[in-house]
């Protein structure tokens, strides 16, 4: 069986007819079935009688909130009762954190909860929880790996809450093969899954990742969850991204960003003013007013362009798509921009966060064309008042060009220049998504200009000619 598509095949391949994937068709064992229709135990089926949805109850539900507000966005707005929660990332990213904060906020709260750890022992998870605080040490554990045991456990405390660390190191003791191999995870889940549907808890299911970045064991595993949450960024910066890639009971283009301390992570609920407030505004530093979801998310995009000895150059992209920057520097060479085909181009979101939509065409046109001009966006943005003030009272010492602070070069003390919008093939600017909550999220931490598609920006060659008009006047008045 391919562990990538499903696809069955009675002998062994290299690649998988059915998807083309290498080395994914694994052996597993299959029960027979017994002619004519008969079960496997020897007894017929019985046929169910179909009902029509509108004649089906669904009562309504309350959703059990985690007390971590990005989380429970996340989700879709808390965590639902009898669903099953599958939550990926990399290794020491954060994972057994955010679930161990979770189920101490819930048993504060006068839930039933119940961690079951397969990786590490009691004492251990107990001196993770310590810097967590107190409601984290109220939290019941137990440590095994026997999917049995775990599943007796489960059904005997009936908690409202469990999360099991990790799926890939549970053992069904009726298979054969090493605990994470693809029948052991299958069964390991589709085992939770129907003890969280039998009026069971809701289940988090903590998954390992592979060196790519996608969830380990086969894709059937994906298909069985209910929701599909992945957290995102690197151990060495202290920003986390939490994405659902799938999510039965809400929308599946929310994220969360989280910072790690010493406390353990704590929720970022204004990430725009921290990158705002970083921003350079320097050659090749843009702000993107991006879109999260629901929520606008300002995030700067910084480009650096530098000359190359080899062939061909090199394309290093850090938080956008390579295949976008691409598209980007194709259409940026094409129509009015600078021709970068035999330089080396460098571009990176700020911060560790990823940006996946396709209004961030524009803002990367635009900071690419910056680096390689190497002129700063909004050097002609009309300076704030306090700057606008005569010398008139002040000290001789601040007439003739005073202290550090105020012999800054006027692109630190420019406002940074916003930017959104998707690119066409053929140079034209397309409309974005919910432009007004860009707009108002700009608005609020004082971004001017910011750039857009609209009657006066219709296309790429319009965008540069608006973004290096002030500078260009600028350097015709000296």
């Amino acid at each position: 069986m391919c562990t990538a598509c499903g696809h069955e095949s009675p002998k062994w391949h290299g690649r998988c007819p059915g998807c083309g994937e290498w080395n994914s068709i694994v052996e597993e064992a299959r029960p027979a079935k017994a002619a004519g229709g008969v079960g496997v135990r020897g007894r017929r089926a019985n046929a169910l009688r179909p009902v029509a949805l509108a004649d089906v109850q669904a009562p309504e539900v309350d959703r059990l909130k985690t007390g971590i507000g990005e989380f429970d966005r996340v989700l879709g707005g808390g965590l639902v009762p009898g669903s099953v929660v599958l939550l990926g990332g990399a290794p020491g990213i954060g994972k057994s954190t955010i679930t161990a904060s979770a189920l101490g906020n819930l048993a504060a709260a006068g839930r039933r909860v119940l961690y079951v750890s397969g990786e590490e022992s009691a004492a251990q998870v107990r001196l993770r929880a310590e810097r967590l605080g107190p409601h984290a040490l109220q939290v019941p554990i137990v440590a095994e790996t026997d999917l049995d045991t775990v599943a007796a456990t489960v059904e005997a405390e009936r908690p409202e809450v469990c999360v099991v660390d990790s799926v890939q190191v549970l053992n069904a003791a009726g298979l054969t093969g090493a605990p994470g191999s693809v029948g052991q995870v299958r069964e390991v889940a589709g085992r939770l899954a129907r003890v969280a549907k039998d009026g069971g808890p809701a289940v988090i299911l903590v998954g390992h990742v592979t060196k790519e970045g996608s969830l380990a064991g086969p894709r059937v595993l994906e298909h069985l969850v209910d929701c599909v949450l992945s957290f995102e960024g690197e151990r060495e910066r202290t920003y986390r991204t939490l994405r659902a890639l799938k999510n039965r009971f809400g929308s599946t283009s929310e994220a969360g960003v989280f910072e790690m301390r010493e406390q353990g992570l704590v929720e970022v609920a204004d990430a725009s003013e921290r990158f705002v407030a970083e921003a350079t505004r320097a050659p090749g530093s843009v702000v993107l007013c991006s879109m999260e979801g629901s929520r606008p998310l300002l995030v700067e995009v910084q480009a650096l362009v530098a000359p190359s000895e080899l062939v061909p150059p090199r394309r290093v992209a850090n938080g956008v798509d390579r295949n976008r920057l691409a598209l980007v520097l194709a259409v940026l060479s094409r129509h009015g921009g600078p021709s970068l085909g035999s330089s080396d181009v460098f571009v990176s979101v700020a911060g560790g966060v990823r940006v996946d939509e396709p209004g961030a065409d524009l803002a990367i046109a635009l900071a690419l064309a910056s680096a390689a001009k190497g002129l700063p966006l909004g050097n002609g943005a009309r300076p704030p008042a306090e700057e606008r003030r005569p010398s008139v009272g002040r000290p001789s010492s601040a007439r003739s060009g005073g202290s550090k602070e105020e012999r800054r070069p006027s692109s630190a003390r420019s406002k940074a220049v916003g930017a959104f919008g998707e690119l066409g093939l053929t140079g034209e600017l397309r409309h974005a998504a919910h432009p007004e909550r860009r707009l108002a999220e700009a608005a609020k931490f004082g971004l001017e200009p910011v750039l857009r598609p609209g009657p006066r920006l219709v296309d790429l060659r319009s965008a540069l000619r608006v973004a290096f008009e002030a500078q260009a006047r600028s350097e015709r008045a000296a």
